[in-house]
């Protein structure tokens, strides 16, 4: 049985991405933070680009010698996207990018423990100096010293109040690193999360004595007795292991009042029946009466959680929208936010001395650039009418806050613009917008219809909104249910079922109407 070759022709399509539109689209998806990431990494790989802010310093050109330079570009016989401009000119003006904050940095080797022995445990390792000093005095990286105004005006840290406090203790040197090797083993919340046995393994992995087992248990004795320095610091409730500990610790500090002695016995029972405020299991547990357990109860309530979570750095969760949102009469203006719009052009110099040369790699990185340029002034172009549209939508949230929010989903904008649902979850996604009601994120806008009676529909937002004005304007004594909530809703003309209205109250982080009944 013989092969029987044939030659034959077939057309085909098929869709190419070419390297200027994968750039494009995923220039679309980044977030404000990760854009000027991707621009810090093309300023520093390309030659040609420079920020236009920069250049503005060197020298400022009137309008005659941009356009000459605007015309001598276009006259480029090889330059072919020469009539494209070179600096993002969409955005009249950009803010300069925040510069990182100095942070406080503790010497590696301060919680070394390299040595513990007696005679040379943490000698010329361990010092109480400023955390941003070296041993020698010098800042780290040798960097000028922050002002004191910028100091001032930094919340502290968790650590650093800590240690403040640790400073007026009379510990010798091995107790001092111990109680400092704790404090810097607790998370944003004030918590101790790792056993201390585990801390004290960690320890004697460092320590010359080895895998010695009386050294590790005094390792562990002594990071006990650090454990009980830190607990008595303020805030209260710091260093707990657990959240019992950290509100036992907390209450600790009110024991001389009835309610407090009875928030003592009630730390040491199950948090799931506090948390359901079971007065059933608890008065059998207890033996307390329901009017002292309620008490109790109402003392635990007002404690703190997470006692360390005031410390926290809350600049790293600022928000720095991609859109502002402005009040103008009855119209809203959208635009761009400027300061995280990078504002970049070609670098002159360089385009110059590459005009006469034709080809090569420096060539194909002039175009790289221009093409980075143009996808720049593209994503903030299409990020603005996506913007804009979903304000034109939802002008009744603007009004009148979430119980106005439209039904709105991905395919209505992209139908709108001409542009295709991908590219609209691409430009919604990780992008802010900064409005007179708060910042929020491009997706809150969209949402899910439910049928009203009308034939209408209703948002899945507005309902929500709905549920909590009927949860806040409810009779505490006598809570409404999901079911009832259900009804009301049916009142306004929405259909909405049971484990739909559940649904949303749990999103809504509101509890059940059991634990929501006044006691």
């Amino acid at each position: 049985m013989g092969l029987k070759t044939s030659l034959g022709l077939r057309l085909t399509q098929q869709l190419t991405l070419t390297p200027q539109l994968q750039q494009s689209l995923r220039l679309l998806q980044l977030s404000a933070l990760e854009l000027a990431q991707e621009v810090e990494q093309m300023l520093a790989d390309n030659p040609f680009l420079e920020r236009a802010d920069d250049a503005a310093e060197d020298r400022e050109p009137d309008e005659s010698e941009w356009k000459s330079s605007t015309a001598s570009e276009a006259n480029d016989p090889f330059d072919s996207e020469a009539a494209q401009p070179d600096t993002v000119s969409l955005f009249e003006a950009s803010a300069p990018l925040a510069q990182e904050d100095w942070e406080a940095q503790l010497d590696e080797d301060a919680g070394g423990w390299r040595d513990l022995d007696p005679d040379t445990a943490l000698g010329p390792d361990w010092h109480w100096e400023s955390p941003g000093l070296e041993r020698d005095g010098r800042w780290l990286d040798d960097e000028d010293p922050p002002s004191a105004g910028d100091l001032a005006s930094r919340p502290p840290r968790l650590q650093d109040h800590l240690h403040a406090q640790a400073l007026a203790l009379h510990l010798n040197e091995e107790e001092q690193a111990a109680l400092h090797f704790l404090i810097e083993s607790l998370d944003d919340d004030g918590y101790l999360s790792e056993p201390l046995e585990a801390l004290a393994q960690a320890l004697l992995a460092r320590d010359a004595a080895g895998a010695d087992p009386e050294r590790a248990e005094e390792l562990l004795a002594l990071l006990r007795r650090a454990l009980g320095w830190l607990q008595a610091m303020e805030p209260a409730g710091v260093g707990a292991r657990d959240l019992a500990e950290c509100l036992r610790l907390q209450v600790l500090e009110q024991r001389d009042s009835p309610a407090a002695r009875v928030a003592l016995a009630l730390c040491a029972q199950p948090l799931e029946w506090i948390a359901r405020r079971d007065l059933k299991r608890l008065q059998a547990a207890t033996g307390l009466e329901p009017a002292l357990l309620r008490a109790g109860l109402a003392l635990l309530t007002r404690l703190d959680p997470k006692p360390g979570r005031r410390f926290a750095d809350t600049e790293r969760l600022v928000i720095v929208p991609d859109v502002l949102v402005r009040v103008r009469g009855t119209e809203f203006d959208v635009q761009l936010n400027p300061a995280v719009q990078p504002r970049l052009r070609i670098c002159d110099a360089y385009a110059q001395a590459l005009r006469h040369h034709r080809g090569g790699d420096l060539q194909q990185r002039l175009q790289e650039a221009r093409w980075f340029i143009k996808n720049l002034q593209q994503r903030g172009e299409t990020l603005l009418r996506v913007a804009r549209a979903i304000v034109q939508r939802q002008r009744s949230f603007f009004l009148h806050g979430d119980i106005g929010m439209q039904p709105l989903v991905l395919r209505d904008i992209a139908e709108e613009l001409g542009l295709h649902e991908s590219t609209i979850s691409r430009v919604t996604h990780g992008k802010y917008m900064a409005t007179p009601r708060g910042t929020y994120e491009l997706k809150y806008f969209f949402g899910s219809a439910l049928a009203t009676d009308g034939g209408g529909n209703a948002s899945s937002t507005a309902v929500r909104a709905l549920i909590r004005q009927l949860i806040a304007e409810e009779d505490p004594r006598q809570p409404l249910s999901d079911a009832q909530i259900a009804e009301r809703l049916k009142e306004h003309g929405i259909e909405c079922a049971r484990r739909t209205v559940a649904k949303y109250r749990e999103a809504l982080r509101i509890p059940t109407a059991t634990l929501r009944r006044a006691r």
